[in-house]
């Protein structure tokens, strides 16, 4: 239901309690998965435009006005948007002169679209960028007859614009192929956002952006894993990185070393011996010089088959592989081992389990560690936290 205000003569709601400020609801375009248009007019402060997802309205006062306010919460989004009701002086200076330029059906000069880009800095800039990109691609249809969409540096440009703004579900739209704002996406726009999905450790977001992805055809790449499994690591979700990587290796994508040793951590880390040696397997026909995070995955698969001995000479051999420099970080993660990864692979377990595994750990930690000595491999560790291991 909507009510005229009298003050502007123009259709206003009321929806978002948490901001109490003006929203209107969106015209979108479905099929082509569109951003929202905004119908705000510029000289009417903290006003912006939102979703409805009800039809249930209480009346309501608000500065001097008489409006119908919405009690329900606009869609939420997974990441948190930078708050601002208003765009920034330099952006909407542009903003106004493009459009000026347009409507004088005149082609704005390209510097002032990477000028108003790079000025982005919260969601009301994003949402005026937006604005003109569809503009612009309407004249240049119409007026100069150019039916490509702009090159994909551009795109590049306006994800990386979004992300700084926190305003991903704009970073979104940009990577669909068929878009009413003439983006050109490429899996270099999905990086940037990866990266802030990887940075806020959002899984929820990185979901959103491969299923784009996958929908738009867009081809994946070993970087693309990477951040991927990265993000499925920090968030402890194995189902996902099972999945992820099937996809990965289906697309014939050649993963990285970086992504096998993140992979194959995170298989230590719940104690999955089986997935830990055929990740290694699959890891020899891409990756041929073993790493540390390797080898202690590997060290860590030996353990939890009980098999001490083995375990110690696969520190030992990539011990004597690896750089001076890189040596004393072997102790480094031998400790982690002793001290952290016992409690992280029991709390994975199952309770009946859980007892047998401590008891095992207990005793094959302290072998290996007394394997290496016999080695000739001098380590000094702590073992007071493994001995304080408890069920």
């Amino acid at each position: 239901m909507l009510r005229l205000l009298t003050a502007t003569s123009r259709l206003r709601l009321l929806t978002a309690p948490d901001a109490c400020r003006y929203r209107l609801p969106t015209l979108a375009a479905p099929s082509l998965h569109t951003a929202t248009y905004d119908l705000c007019p510029s000289h009417l402060s903290g006003v912006a435009c939102g979703n409805l997802e009800t039809s249930n309205f209480k009346f309501q006062q608000w500065g001097g006005y008489t409006v119908y306010c919405c009690p329900a919460v606009a869609r939420l989004s997974s990441v948190a948007n930078k708050e601002s009701s208003h765009p920034t002086e330099a952006v909407d200076e542009l903003y106004q002169k493009m459009l000026k330029s347009v409507e004088a059906q005149t082609m704005p000069p390209n510097a002032w679209l990477w000028s108003l880009i790079s000025n982005c800095v919260n969601r009301e800039d994003i949402k005026l960028l937006f604005q003109i990109l569809q503009k612009l691609r309407i004249f240049r249809l119409a007026n100069l007859r150019i039916h490509s969409n702009f090159n994909s540096h551009l795109c590049l440009r306006v994800s990386e614009a979004c992300t700084r703004a926190d305003s991903l579900d704009y970073g979104l739209k940009a990577l669909w192929k068929h878009n009413i704002y003439g983006l050109t996406p490429s899996i270099g726009s999905a990086h940037y956002l990866l990266s802030y999905a990887k940075e806020h450790n959002d899984d929820k977001l990185m979901v959103k952006i491969m299923r784009v992805l996958e929908k738009n055809s867009l081809p994946l790449q070993p970087g693309t894993a990477d951040m991927v499994f990265s993000i499925c690591h920090n968030t402890n979700k194995w189902d996902l990185i099972s999945k992820y990587s099937a996809r990965f290796l289906k697309a014939g994508v050649k993963l990285h070393q970086t992504a096998f040793d993140i992979w194959m951590e995170f298989a230590a880390k719940i104690g999955d011996v089986q997935s830990i040696w055929k990740i290694g397997k699959l890891r020899t026909k891409f990756v041929k010089r073993p790493t540390l995070s390797n080898g202690i995955s590997c060290a860590k698969g030996h353990l939890l088959e009980h098999n001490p001995e083995t375990a110690a000479a696969t520190i030992h051999i990539l011990y004597k592989n690896l750089p001076d420099l890189k040596k004393p970080q072997v102790i480094d993660e031998l400790q982690k081992l002793i001290s952290q990864w016992p409690q992280e692979v029991i709390r994975k377990q199952k309770k009946e389990d859980k007892q047998a595994l401590i008891e095992a750990l207990k005793r094959d930690i302290p072998a290996m560690v007394s394997s290496l000595l016999n080695m000739g491999l001098h380590v000094a560790m702590n073992l007071e936290e493994l001995r304080k291991q408890e069920a």
